[in-house]
Order: structure tokens, then sequence, then C-alpha cells
């Protein structure tokens, strides 16, 4: 059974495709780097915004630094709400929150951008709080982001678990002892999850409901 649920947001609560891949197309181009292929920057969403520079556009640190505030530019004026809530997703969250759970969001976002999102598309009433990446880069990696989780709201590890569309949520929630459900709906393939380590796989918000008795 469990009783207390961790979130990602960007892929498993919301589909960001629009917002974050006009924001890197945006920073790209600040940067002197056009880019043809926006499907390829779906691989953006998810990981920290520093490494994905890093690793698919082979920039520095401090270039990748420049980078996410070209993003940020963007992201903060127009991106953020380029953005849509999956089908099913409010309904789930209630019959979740009937069944007396505790919900948490838990985001590689920084975390004032992940609040203002779940105001934004009203799913803030389901959530019991929400633990996101800083500003300044020093908290990013999922693992870190749900450590400051159960730490900032007392969770238990016991009976919690973390749900999230891609590796990095499977791999934050293994660091700290935490079962993790992959969702098929998102940006990670069953491959890529299965490859992590998820221990179930929903193919559908709903879907999540039998498995979270």
């Amino acid at each position: 059974m469990y009783n207390t649920l961790l979130f990602d947001l960007d892929g498993t609560l919301t589909d960001p495709f629009d917002g974050i891949t006009n924001s890197v197309l945006y920073a790209l181009k600040k940067c002197g780097i056009t880019e043809t292929d926006r499907k390829k920057l779906a691989a953006f969403i998810g990981p920290p915004l520093m490494e994905s520079f890093q690793v698919f556009y082979g920039m520095s640190e401090e270039a990748s630094g420049k980078a996410v505030a070209f993003y940020r530019e963007y992201y903060a004026d127009k991106g953020i709400f380029e953005n849509r809530v999956y089908d099913r997703i409010p309904e789930t969250l209630a019959a979740l929150a009937a069944r007396g759970k505790k919900l948490y969001v838990a985001t590689s976002k920084p975390e004032f951008f992940a609040e203002k999102i779940l105001e934004h598309f009203q799913l803030a009433p389901y959530f019991s709080g929400v633990a996101g990446a800083t500003m300044d880069e020093t908290r990013t990696r999922k693992a870190d982001v749900i450590a400051y989780a159960l730490g900032r709201f007392s969770l238990p590890q016991v009976q919690s678990v973390m749900i999230g569309d891609r590796m990095h949520d499977v791999a934050g929630a293994k660091q700290n002892k935490l079962p993790c459900i992959g969702v098929l709906y998102g940006f990670g393939s069953r491959e890529e999850l299965l490859a992590a380590g998820a221990d179930m796989l929903a193919e559908t918000p709903e879907a999540l409901l039998p498995l979270l008795q």
C-alpha cells in the first residue's frame, strides 16, 4: 500500500512540449545555434537544463549557464503556459485524494515555476506540497529534489512512491530507496523506464489507480 505519492510534473501531470521546445529554440538562437528539428528537443523534457545543453549541444558549463538564462527569458514570459494537463489527470488525482492519499510534486523544474503551473491549471488543491529545483542550479538532480521533498515535508520512505515518465525519475527514486512507477504517456519509452529499473508501468493516468491501492 502506498500512502505518500510523489509526482513528477513535466511529462507526468502536464505536456509541456510546446513551451519547453520554444524556450530551447529561443535560447539556442541567442547562442548562435540554429536548430531545425523541434522533435529532438523533447529530450530536454525531464533532465536538468544545464545538463541537457551540455550533453546535446556540447556546451561548456559557462555557455550552458548562459543558455539556461536565455531559456528562462522566454519561459518565464510565454513558455510556462504553453502547456496542457494530460487527459484524466484531474480525475485521477481527485480519486487518489479521496482514498486519503497524500500527494506531492517532486520536479527538476524550478519550484517557483512549478507552483505557478499548478495554480494556473487548477491542480494545486490536490497537492500537500511542491518540491522543485533551485533557480541557482544548486538543486536540480531528481535524486536531490526527492531527498529535499522527503526532508522538507517529513515524508516516510515506507509506503511512499515516485511517479514519473523518465529514467531520471526512476534513478532518483532508487537513490532515495523509493519504488518508482513509470508512466508511458509522457516522454520516456517503455524500454527507457524498464532499463532504469521502474517497479511498475502505467499506460494512462487512470491506470495508476489500481497500482496505488
